[in-house]
């Protein structure tokens, strides 16, 4: 006789708590960024971990542009940012399905009062597409992990080849 009570008991435990561990909301599906850097995934092409490697004032804007475009280049052909001096020293080609790191080039050279580490700096890379991203960069110290980024000063043109 215990054996149906503990049944029905056991049938309704079920009955109560499926309903509550199934409205656990674990954002599973969201992108999660552990690093430092911004990613921006609006358009065609991906900004990715986006910072201003910064010493002594001056900095390089460093970021992965990643197209997704199937068929289609596209090129970073302008750098702009807010009471900010940006310099690109060439266009930045970026192929279908591909992937350039910027931190290898050196292509952008940035200068400002909030060129600083712990600063932000907000900057938009237009594209020859017509896409425009803006992104809110932090600035980080030519130290650590970013000590091996190749550093851009105005007014220089390092080469600017993507990485394979």
């Amino acid at each position: 006789m215990l054996t149906p009570v503990r049944r029905r008991l056991a049938a309704v435990a079920t009955v109560l708590l499926v309903p509550s561990l199934g409205a656990c909301d674990y954002q599973t599906d969201q992108v999660y960024q552990p690093g430092v850097g911004v990613n921006n995934r609006d358009g065609t092409v991906d900004v990715l971990g986006a910072v201003v490697v910064s010493t002594n004032g001056q900095g390089t804007f460093v970021a992965s542009l990643v197209n997704s475009d199937l068929n289609e280049s596209d090129s970073l052909t302008n750098v702009t940012g807010d009471d900010l001096q940006v310099q690109l020293a060439a266009p930045v080609e970026i192929k279908p399905e591909s992937l350039v790191n910027l931190d290898d080039t050196g292509a952008v050279s940035v200068a400002g009062e909030n060129i600083e580490p712990g600063q932000f700096a907000r900057i938009t890379l237009e594209f020859e597409s017509g896409q425009e991203t803006e992104v809110n960069v932090p600035v980080v110290p030519y130290e650590d992990e970013y000590a091996e980024v190749e550093l851009a000063s105005p007014g220089t043109s390092p080469s600017a080849s993507p990485t394979p």
